[in-house]
């Protein structure tokens, strides 16, 4: 797997993958941080479009990422990361909007616990996802790097 580390408002973000896409975004910190494996390949050029395309977010000219990538998970994961994608720029649901959405009101639990294990964050956007009291709940990057995302996505989102 090649990886690179890019400079952003958080912190330095992992990025990680092979030729097939972006299998990991790490945070620098909290339980979403990722440490290269033993048999990575620091590559400083690699994921050129996904460093552009993140800097963009960031400067908030790009609110929708346009990125080849290949997030692991069980098939119920992999719907839930699609279901992630579908949240619009700027808007907040709850675990229990995606769990209806796609149609399996009982499975909030399990619906969090695939959130939890985003391989992909901001680009796949469980920031997004806030506690069925508006509360943010529990983030990879903490709760201080998802309140920076959302308050992030509301200034763009209304310029």
């Amino acid at each position: 797997m090649n990886y690179r580390y890019l400079d952003s408002p958080i912190g330095d973000l992992l990025l990680a993958g092979e030729d097939q896409g972006l299998v990991y975004i790490g945070f620098p910190r909290g339980k979403g941080k990722v440490s290269p494996g033993a048999d990575w390949r620091l590559k400083a050029d690699c994921f050129k479009d996904a460093s552009m395309q993140l800097g963009e977010y960031f400067n908030g000219t790009r609110l929708k990422f346009d990125l080849l990538l290949a997030p692991h998970g069980t098939p119920f994961q992999l719907e839930v990361l699609q279901a992630l994608t579908r949240i619009p720029y700027g808007q907040t649901c709850t675990y229990q909007d995606i769990a209806v959405g796609i149609g399996r009101a009982k499975a909030v639990r399990a619906v969090g616990a695939a959130n939890g294990r985003n391989p992909l964050p901001i680009v796949i956007p469980c920031h997004r996802v806030i506690g069925a009291n508006g509360s943010l709940t529990g983030f990879g990057g903490g709760l201080e790097t998802k309140r920076f995302l959302l308050e992030l996505e509301s200034r763009y989102s209304q310029a």
